[in-house]
């Protein structure tokens, strides 16, 4: 396993001295600069309002739509392969079984499984392209849509973008709370980084995380790697004032803020993630807009300065309010996760920011017409 223990240690002491640090120096040098001239927007699974989430499908409208960056989950199968697919279990929301991998198999059927307790030959039998989530009405549904493997993606994605221009945002999904329904940290690292490796995106990828201690491996394994530490209000904290099982250890209050919002940055830079990546909204405010009374945001301009200052970027997530998004551009956010990110854009553009140029529409359909001929192949 990684020497996880001996980068705890340090964390303490770092606290103490966190705000006279050097800033840290951007990593992924080419791949930044040749995307600078963009504002960040990204493409939240894939572009979940528009289209069936982290599919093919989903991939090729966000590159249609413009975003500059495609965001996306990996889950780790009982037999070892990367997948992309948010949830650690497979629900029936999302997804409907077919038929069985093979005659008589005792798991079938899979729907209501975890993913990490399934194979790949059983996970390719799921149809997760025919539902159209309730909460996202105007969702594009590709029926018979499977999951697909890292590789598969970037395989689908090197058709349709072969200047290699897209950027990339990938999380690994670990339970803290539940290590059992899920791969482990060393695991997770482990195979994530050999599908970049190969992939001929690896200088365009960012590796996030709200389990902090994939960060923290992922650094030791390839520091050339930019990660980015997701947070909101559940993960920061455990229940009763104890330790976030999250956090890789770390306490908030360990470090000397003095505001929640400055440190939680520090937290971030003590693990040398590049960015932070914080919910837009508290989980806690009692109303959905800003120009509400009583909104609270998690996301605050304190928090994005103190980043700023430390030499990190910060990229909010899920931003689906127009209001939210002007108020993040208004504060010098680096970049915005949407769900909607061919809306974001437009207002991006609105504000005369320069944005990521369009995809060729027929280009990216034919792509993912032969893409999801070979998926469906495999079965």
């Amino acid at each position: 396993m990684f020497a996880l223990l001996n980068l705890f240690a340090n964390f303490a002491s770092e606290a103490l001295v966190i705000l006279a640090s050097p800033a840290q120096q951007p990593v992924n040098v080419a791949a930044a600069q040749s995307h600078s001239r963009f504002y960040d927007v990204q493409a939240h699974r894939g572009g979940r309002g528009n289209t069936v989430e982290n599919t093919l499908p989903s991939f090729a409208w966000g590159l249609i739509d413009g975003a500059s960056t495609l965001e996306l989950d990996n889950g780790i199968t009982k037999d070892g392969y990367v997948v992309v697919w948010h949830d650690v279990e497979i629900t029936s929301a999302k997804c409907q079984d077919t038929q069985p991998a093979f005659p008589g198999d005792p798991d079938f059927p899979y729907v209501g499984k975890y993913i990490a307790n399934l194979t790949l030959a059983q996970l390719r039998t799921i149809d997760c392209g025919s539902k159209r989530q309730y909460g996202y009405p105007m969702q594009l549904t590709y029926p018979g849509t499977r999951i697909s493997t890292l590789e598969e993606v970037f395989d689908f994605v090197k058709c349709a973008d072969p200047a290699r221009q897209i950027m990339w945002n990938i999380e690994s999904k670990i339970d803290a709370h539940y290590p059992n329904r899920t791969k482990g940290v060393e695991e997770f690292v482990r195979k994530q980084h050999a599908v970049f490796e190969k992939s001929g995106y690896k200088e365009a990828i960012t590796f996030q995380s709200f389990d902090w201690r994939t960060l923290i491996a992922m650094k030791e394994l390839d520091p050339t790697i930019a990660t980015s530490a997701l947070v909101d209000d559940e993960t920061a904290f455990g229940p009763n004032n104890a330790t976030s099982p999250w956090l890789a250890g770390l306490r908030l209050d360990s470090f000397p803020g003095p505001s929640l919002a400055k440190q939680v940055v520090q937290a971030a830079h003590a693990i040398k993630a590049d960015i932070l990546s914080p919910s837009a909204s508290s989980f806690e405010t009692p109303v959905l807009d800003p120009e509400m009374e009583g909104y609270v945001a998690f996301t605050t301009k304190e928090m994005i300065d103190t980043a700023h200052q430390l030499g990190m970027k910060v990229k909010p997530w899920t931003v689906n309010r127009m209001n939210i998004v002007e108020q993040l551009l208004d504060w010098n956010a680096d970049g915005i996760i949407s769900d909607y990110p061919n809306v974001v854009r437009r207002l991006v553009k609105h504000r005369n920011m320069p944005v990521a140029p369009k995809y060729p529409k027929q280009r990216v359909l034919s792509c993912l017409e032969d893409h999801l001929s070979q998926q469906l192949l495999r079965l």
